[in-house]
């Protein structure tokens, strides 16, 4: 997936003889609020207190501490409650005082909301008791403005010296200026220890209230701005369905992505989603490309905004460093190079991926087939018929047919598929394969990028749709030629090919990005169906990266046996276009009942124990949250077992609900196809009904009023 700092990461708050100097932070306990590109990691009673904790904003850290305390008082946290993915609350008692029976009396309450650059804690202190109180409120505060990469890579950074300007407390460095302030309350002010200090007088059922704010001035403008509220580029969403899990998961996923949303600054109407919470708030070309995907139900404007941004950075020349090809599509945009722990850097903008090539290209396909504008499709064919070419020259650079990819310059990423961590490719023997590697999943990409390619050349009366079918062929048949394996369960294609264009055996959830794709034939997809359906690599929690029965499986494993949400729904999407809507539901169903461990706000990752080991999944430690693929998994899982699909040039719109068990009755609102609105109700006996344009015929369902069709 995202690029990995390699290394074992280290718990937030470890024992004080225990050193963490350079060992990436564990966020399973940190209490997220974003609004992109700012965002406050907290611990979970609401105090920022070290570790990986701060007030962030376009990879910079504002503030590395801020606390309230009530001089001489436990403050006891009591509650935190995420309203909306920019609002948490903290609920906390103050023990002890105003206390006349064994009930608290005296409540401190926090309400954080996150802006692009502001972040504000309005505080209430409320005595619901029958005694006056008197206590001393402190504000702490204190800012490193760290880089996020220093962040992320466990390296600490002095404490800055705070200034007093009026009534604020102002750290400053190089072109960047943070402002802390009280809007209320006439605190007195300590610059020395970063201090704000009220005196609160509370007669019985009175309250008292003040609110901070915390605002950035940055004279180096953000790589990617963010997104206003009022443009979202999708309609108001909601679903109500028998799985009040599934409600919940949909709720929650809709909500953090419209937090992820960032702007092109080249073009700030085109718009696409921020990888992921804290370390990816920035363009990566396969997140952003899938994310869109997934999300295609919801309308075209985000896939439209996401091909345009990344179409203005495609590669045209060629650059070993950072891996720059004629073509190609970019892995990741940062403000700065990204240092690895091995010691290379990667430059601000890297292109070393192999797959985010072909994404592009399925993306503009699908976009056209649920209805984006055929002239914006028109203008996007040349960059399509560019990625193509690298598809046939840089993508098969030893001209065998197949796609493999190589770290040219030996500083750049080892493995450019999505599981791009430096283990993750091996022999089941636990063996790492040796570059170049061609990926399976890879290939279904490839194929699936060149027959959309060539459909939309021929839609629009270009040159080369031939050929293009041509090269999927000639790659399906080099496929099944070199990559298929077997073992005492039966025959299976390999994770990769490795330098030698030897089968690297291991058993991967790689087997459900290829069903679906049209890679494969059907005896191929049942053989892939069953092995996604078995325990090895179906947890009952979602899809394992690796085999159980593979020497290297770890459940913690990055790619190596945790789970990775996104990646279940892509096999559960697959398996219900092959045609194993069994297999479809069984894989969502075992993703929803994990969705509730993380309140809806499913992580990038979590462990691969399943459900036979665990009554609930444990967290990755590292992983972060939200993150922009695997909250839109949850459109991915309803279009699966609604059976949806929208052809708008051939003027049809599809449904085959056969693995939506679990779910029904629902109904679902806030979709679009063609440009128009698009709602779904389906019933207790699987029947459904739609509102949807009247320039599609519809298959598989009736339009609402009309059951008699």
């Amino acid at each position: 997936m995202n690029t990995v700092v390699q290394g074992n990461p280290a718990a937030h708050q470890p024992p004080a003889d225990v050193v963490t100097e350079g060992l990436q932070p564990f966020l399973h306990d940190v209490c997220t609020t974003l609004y992109a590109p700012s965002l406050v990691l907290s611990r979970p009673a609401g105090d920022i207190a070290g570790g990986p904790d701060g007030f962030f904003h376009g990879d910079r850290r504002l503030l590395s501490t801020l606390s309230v305390r009530v001089e001489g008082v436990p403050v006891l946290p009591v509650s935190n409650t995420m309203s909306s993915a920019d609002r948490t609350a903290f609920r906390a008692v103050l023990r002890g005082v105003g206390e006349h029976t064994a009930d608290p009396a005296v409540t401190l309450h926090r309400v954080r909301s996150v802006e692009p650059g502001v972040l504000r804690e309005e505080l209430e202190i409320a005595n619901a008791g029958v005694k006056e109180i008197r206590v001393e409120v402190v504000v702490g505060a204190g800012s490193d403005l760290a880089s996020m990469i220093d962040v992320k890579s466990g390296r600490t950074s002095p404490a800055l010296p705070a200034e007093l300007d009026g009534d604020a407390l102002v750290w400053r460095r190089d072109e960047v200026t943070v402002r802390l302030r009280a809007t209320s309350g006439s605190p007195r002010i300590d610059a020395a220890t970063g201090e704000l200090r009220f005196e609160v007088a509370l007669a019985a059922r009175q309250s008292w209230s003040t609110t901070l704010e915390c605002v950035v001035t940055d004279d180096e403008p953000l790589r990617f701005p963010a997104v206003a509220r009022d443009a979202v580029p999708w309609s108001p969403t909601a679903l109500r369905s028998a799985d009040h899990r599934m409600d919940q998961f949909f709720a929650r996923s809709v909500g953090d992505l419209e937090r992820l949303l960032l702007a092109d600054p080249e073009h700030p109407e085109d718009q696409f989603l921020a990888a992921g919470s804290p370390w990816f708030l920035t363009l990566f070309g396969r997140d952003s490309l899938w994310a869109a995907r997934m999300l295609l139900p919801l309308g075209t404007e985000l896939a439209a905004g996401t091909l345009r941004t990344l179409a203005r950075r495609q590669g045209i020349t060629t650059d070993a460093r950072s891996d720059e090809q004629p073509g190609k599509i970019l892995h990741e945009v940062r403000r700065e190079g990204l240092k690895l722990n091995e010691g290379p850097t990667l430059p601000p903008v890297y292109y070393g991926t192999v797959d985010a090539t072909p994404l592009w290209v399925i993306l503009l396909h699908d976009a056209w087939r649920w209805g984006l504008d055929p002239e914006q499709v028109r203008d996007l064919l040349p960059h399509a018929e560019a990625a193509l070419e690298w598809l046939a020259t840089y993508g098969d650079a030893d001209g065998d047919g197949l796609l493999e990819y190589i770290d040219v310059s030996g500083l750049g990423l080892a493995n450019q598929g999505w599981k791009d961590s430096g283990d993750s490719i091996r022999w089941r023997d636990g063996r790492l394969a040796e570059a170049p590697i061609a990926l399976c999943e890879v290939q279904a990409y490839g194929y699936e990028a060149a027959m959309g390619g060539a459909a939309l050349l021929r839609a629009f009366g270009r040159p080369g749709a031939e050929r293009w079918e041509e090269w999927a062929e000639r790659l399906k048949r080099r496929f099944r030629e070199s990559f298929w394996v077997e073992d005492e369960a039966g025959r299976y294609p390999a994770v990769a090919l490795d330098a030698a264009k030897r089968p690297v055996d291991s058993v991967t959830s790689g087997f459900g990005h290829l069903l679906g794709t049209g890679l494969l034939d059907e005896e191929e997809s049942a053989l892939l169906a069953a092995r996604l359906a078995g325990p090895e690599l179906n947890s009952g929690f979602g899809l394992r990266t690796l085999s159980t029965d593979s020497t290297g499986f770890n459940p913690f494993g990055y790619h190596i046996g945790s789970i990775w949400p996104h990646d279940t729904a892509i096999a559960v999407h697959g398996l219900a276009r092959a045609g194993f809507p069994a297999e479809a539901a069984s894989l969502a169903g075992g993703l929803v009942a994990a969705s509730t461990t993380f309140e809806g706000r499913l992580p990038e990752l979590f462990a691969g124990h399943g459900s036979a080991v665990d009554s609930v999944p444990a967290p990755y430690p590292a992983s972060c949250r939200p993150q922009a693929w695997s909250a839109a998994s949850a459109v991915a899982l309803l279009q699966a077992a609604l059976g949806l699909e929208a052809d708008v040039p051939a003027a049809t719109l599809r449904f085959s609900p056969r693995a939506a068990e679990g779910i029904g009755p629902l109904d679902l609102t806030g979709l679009r196809v063609a440009g128009a609105p698009l709602s779904v109700r389906l019933d207790a006996a699987g029947r459904i009904q739609v509102e949807a344009p009247d320039t599609l015929t519809v298959h598989g369902a009736d339009r609402a009023g009309d059951a008699s069709k």
